[in-house]
């Protein structure tokens, strides 16, 4: 993600608050229960993105990791394809013995 997406999303969400606030407002909310809602409007959506981070940092499934994992796999794929048949037949009987022991 870009600064200039942090910054939207920041600015985006500084506008949802202020439209919660107003919506609220036009509700018959007075300004202060209007401020109060709005801002816990704002706290529970702040929670929820933390409660999908945590999640997704949890189980790995960020971008980073997921990217990171693609290019070992690529990595690997390649040093097997430079392996000639007879050293690829080697590596395979090197594998069955180990899964014997």
């Amino acid at each position: 993600m870009r600064r200039i997406d942090v910054i939207g999303i920041t600015i985006g969400f500084f506008v949802a608050g202020g439209f919660v606030y107003l919506l609220l407002q036009f509700a018959g909310l007075d300004s202060m229960n209007a401020g109060i809602w709005s801002q816990l409007f704002l706290v529970a959506g702040l929670i929820g993105w933390l409660v999908t981070y945590l999640f997704r940092a949890l189980t790995q499934s960020m971008t980073y990791s997921e990217q990171l994992k693609e290019y070992k796999d690529a990595v690997l794929q390649k040093q097997l394809d430079a392996l000639t048949p007879e050293e690829l037949a080697k590596l395979q009987a090197e594998i069955e013995q180990e899964k014997d022991n």
